[in-house]
Order: structure tokens, then sequence, then C-alpha cells
């Protein structure tokens, strides 16, 4: 590209240089035959005068002594009534200027070879073309620098394109100063922060999903192991498979609400939902995982509360937090249910250590665990599906733990509408 920004400004130079310089050696070279021929026509004029003078003051003439003033003229002097006078040498009779004047009694003819003239037309001519070469010299100066000053741009902005193009999302983060370019990067860089946040979405979606399920699956895993346990007893084998089907349902509600958390931001509508029913199916799905380590779950608080919910969204908080209890806590887990003025509270405690001083205030942060093997997603998900449905998690004690998941309040009987709620 520099070489073609190169030779097309150099062509528009050269170009305007003939379409200035041709008529200007034209004017030029008429205006020295002008002056040429003014400057013999004085010369004439001089001699003509001064004869007659001479004659009017009663002096002979001399015409060949005045003829010889202009020793690099051909001279013809014809006086009225004598011989014609003849001064110099006679010049070739193609290159010729010629001027005349006359008087009373003289009529003086001058040539001049026009050597004298194209040689004055040839220096013009010669400042002409130096001015032009000057100007072409110039024009490719300038027709460089603007090469690299485009090229260099260009270069960089297709090298960004490459890599974007390759996957290489990283912005570009330069601008030229010329519009153009600047908006050609702006744009690239709009497009490579999309796909950064597209991929941070995908990667955190995987995250997510991964987690998400590992809750569920561990659950049904653990029913069937008491179905093999328990394989001599038909009752008991239809009993854990029911409540294997029924979590095995409740994994397939989790894989809908993440496919529809990837297609929009919110999975679906909060109604109107039974407390006792969402808890009831944590307790079957939780006890016989508390009961394998030896501990208890039981549940308190009041009966018959309802709540604005998504019953999906609400199990999977409650599950987050009865998983967060069996790994991090200790003793009997207790799942309290209570009501305040504008909200629906369920509460899930423990007797363990609790949650160290320094992490409670970033507890539901991304990333944040008190376990070197704990992911950090858990309480962070929660809080985020809690959000969708109008509720909130928060840490009410940290030792020992005490979490609470406040859903809006809805007396029995209340119509359908949400109402938009706050921790009480």
């Amino acid at each position: 590209m520099q070489r073609r920004l190169l030779v097309s400004t150099l062509a528009v130079a050269v170009v305007a240089v003939l379409l200035l310089g041709l008529p200007l050696a034209f004017v030029l070279s008429r205006v020295r035959v002008g002056e040429a021929s003014q400057q013999l026509k004085r010369d004439a004029t001089t001699l003509a005068t001064g004869l007659q003078q001479r004659v009017d003051a009663g002096l002979p003439p001399d015409a060949g002594e005045v003829g010889r003033s202009l020793s690099d003229r051909y001279v013809i002097i014809t006086e009225r009534g004598a011989a014609r006078t003849v001064v110099g040498t006679a010049p070739p009779p193609h290159d010729t200027i010629t001027a005349q004047d006359s008087t009373r009694d003289f009529t003086v003819t001058v040539d001049a070879d026009d050597s004298f003239v194209t040689a004055e037309v040839l220096s013009g001519l010669g400042m002409i073309g130096s001015v032009a070469l000057v100007a072409i010299v110039v024009a490719v100066g300038l027709a460089l620098l603007q090469a690299r000053r485009f090229t260099r741009p260009l270069q960089e902005l297709a090298g960004a394109a490459d890599r974007l193009g390759s996957g290489d999302a990283r912005p570009l983060g330069r601008r030229y100063g010329v519009p153009e370019f600047d908006r050609v990067a702006e744009g690239l860089d709009s497009s490579a922060q999309r796909i950064n946040e597209l991929l941070a979405a995908e990667r955190e979606f995987a995250v997510d999903a991964s987690h998400q399920l590992r809750t569920p699956l561990t659950a049904l895993s653990m029913r069937l192991e008491e179905m093999i346990e328990a394989a001599n007893y038909p009752d008991v084998v239809r009993e854990e498979g029911a409540a294997a089907l029924a979590q095995t349902e409740r994994l397939a509600e989790v894989v809908s609400q993440l496919l529809g958390r990837a297609r929009r931001p919110v999975s679906g509508v909060p109604s109107l939902a039974s407390i006792d029913d969402i808890v009831a199916q944590q307790i079957v799905e939780w006890d016989p995982a508390f009961r394998r380590v030896s501990r208890k779950l039981e549940v308190t608080g009041e009966k018959g509360l309802l709540a604005y919910a998504t019953p999906a969204s609400a199990s999977q908080v409650i599950a987050t937090l009865l998983d967060n209890a069996l790994v991090h806590g200790a003793g009997t887990v207790t799942i309290r249910t209570s009501e305040t003025p504008r909200s629906v509270l369920i509460e899930v405690r423990d007797e363990g250590k609790g949650v160290p001083p320094e992490l409670a205030p970033r507890i539901f942060e991304r990333s944040v665990t008190g376990s070197p093997n704990g992911t950090g997603l858990g309480l962070s998900l929660a809080r985020t599906v809690a959000a969708a449905d109008g509720g909130q998690v928060v840490l009410v004690r940290p030792r020992p733990a005490v979490f609470a998941l406040f859903l809006p309040h809805a007396a029995a009987g209340a119509s359908d509408t949400p109402v938009v709620m706050g921790p009480a």
C-alpha cells in the first residue's frame, strides 16, 4: 500500500506540474519575444530621432557612425534623397526579429538574431523546471509521510482483525487521530469486548451448571446406594425408588432452569408456593446424607406458610444451604420457618464452628470459601437464584452459622400479585 500511495501521489504531482508548467513556459516565451521586439523598437526610434535632430540642427547626419552605436544589431538607415546606409551583419532570414521607425527624413530598420531571446527563454524555463522539481520532491516527501501515517494504522487494524478472527480477543486500545481509522479501531475494540463477555459468560455458565448439578446428583446417588443395600426389602426399595424418581424430576427442573438462564436473564415467573412442600422435599432428599454421617436434620417453626417463589429455585437455594451445612458444619442441622410482616423466612443453622470472621463480609462473593477443597460458588449462586425470584439470602449469624432465605410474603388466600420485599 505504501508503494501505491507513493506512486499515486507522484503521478498527481507530475500531472499538476505539467498542467501548470507548460502554459507558464509558453507564456514566458511569448513575453520574452515581446520584450525583445519592444527593445528593438526603442532602438530604432532612438536612432531615427537622433538622426533627425542632427539634421534639424544643421549637422551632417553621419548615419554610419550613428548606426554603429548598436554594434550587435543589423541596422538599415534610409535617408530621403540619399543612399541607404547598412551597418552590421545581416542575421539568418528565419531567425530574425525586426523593428522599424521613421521620422521626416529618416527610416531606421533594426534586425537582430533571436538567439539572445532564446537564451532568456531557456533561462526562464530552467527556473520553472527547478521549481517543478522542488515541487515534485516535496510531494514525494509528503507522500512518504502520509504513506507511513496511513500504512501503520492499517497494518495494526488488519492484525487486530486477524487476531480477533483467530479467537484472540485482546482489544487494540489505540487511536490514531484519523476519524475513519478511529471508528474502525473502536468497532474492533467493541467486538473484542463483546467476545470477552460472551466467553466469560460461557465459562461462568459451565462452572455454575456443574455446581448446580452436583448437589442433586449426589442426593440421587445416595438414594441409589440405599436401594442397593435394601435390595431384599421390596417396601424399602419402592420407597427409595419413589424418592429417587422425585430427585430425578428435580434434577430435570435444575437442567431446565440452567437452560433458561442461558437464554434469558430470568428463568421463570414466581408464583404462590407452599413453603412446607418445598422444605419437605428437601428433607426427603437430604435426610439420608445426614444419617450416613450420624447427624440429624430437623424442621421447626410455623406451618402453612405461603410465599412467592419458583419452587425449583427455592429448592436449589435450600439444597445449597443444606449442602454447605453438611460439608462445612457439624452437629444437628435445623430448618426453621417463620414469617415477618413483609417476608417469609427460612433459616438453616448448624452447630459447627461457623464462618471465620475474615470471610463473613465476603462469604457471598464468587470463589470465596473457607475450605481448601471448596469452589466458592454455592452461596454466590444461591444468592443469585434467590434474587431472580425477588428473594434474598443473608448470613444471619456467623458462629454458629445461621443462613436465612427471605421470600416475598403472602398470607393464605392472597391474590397472585408479587410483593417486593426486603429482609425483616
